[in-house]
């Protein structure tokens, strides 16, 4: 347990929970500090990415906020070490920038980034994207398993494996999949997805789905194995071994 103390405002249940701030603007530290501990969050900072990775590895947080231009190591970076670790592959990750092209959000998005804000940012969508986030990864774990084709899904573990292949998923793709395992040869819109996985309080652009959806597929398709995640023009996505 990291702490003693309770939040308020949607997590009273929770333990206080550690947010890591990694920005090199002080003035955003202070009002992000300011912010976060006014509705109960511990907080700690990192200036640039090497200290961030640092201080990850010698007290997790339960969540980051993460700049994509740092001194040292860029954002992409530190996203991209924090993924390759099995201790910190489920720690989410709001990446905050002030890019705000369509290419660099899908470009985190695809270096592991739970969420994506552009600054500057309201404060209040911040929370409410942090709590969501912490409710998800803070979830008590299901028992049992789901099976569909040559998929297992083991929900107590959070192992995937696809034949005899271990599959290895981020945090967002293992919701998505769990989500179509759940419904399977059933079409999803968009927008149906990002309220079943994002969730109803959460504001996230319909892009972001596509980039999970083409995470999801590269992760679970190898040489050879037949492409389960159907795109339905139109419609949306679905777990299938039928084509369209």
């Amino acid at each position: 347990m990291r702490g003693q103390s309770v939040v308020s405002d949607g997590l009273s249940s929770l333990p206080k929970p550690l947010v890591l701030v990694v920005e090199d603007e002080a003035a955003l530290v202070t009002m992000l500090r300011y912010n976060l501990e006014k509705q109960g969050y511990r907080v700690a900072e990192a200036s640039d990415g090497q200290d961030a990775l640092n201080q990850i590895q010698e007290q997790q947080p339960d969540i980051v906020l993460l700049d994509w231009m740092l001194p040292s190591l860029s954002g992409i970076e530190v996203c991209r070490q924090i993924r390759r670790k099995p201790a910190t592959r489920d720690l989410p990750v709001i990446m905050v920038t002030a890019r705000t092209g369509d290419q660099d959000a899908v470009r985190g998005l695809n270096t592991g980034a739970d969420d994506y804000i552009a600054k500057p940012f309201n404060i209040d969508a911040l929370l409410a994207r942090m709590r969501a986030l912490l409710r998800r990864s803070n979830a008590v774990p299901e028992k049992g398993q789901l099976n569909f084709h040559d998929i297992e899904m083991d929900l107590s573990t959070h192992r995937v494996t696809r034949d005899t292949r271990r599959v290895h998923l981020g945090p967002t793709e293992f919701r998505l999949l769990e989500f179509f395992m759940r419904h399977p040869r059933r079409v999803f819109s968009r927008e149906e997805l990002l309220d079943a996985v994002w969730g109803h309080d959460i504001h996230v652009e319909p892009r972001t789905v596509d980039v999970h959806i083409r995470r999801l597929r590269k992760s679970m398709n190898d040489d050879g194995e037949l492409d389960v995640v159907r795109t339905v023009r139109a419609a949306g996505y679905a777990l299938d071994t039928e084509p369209a």
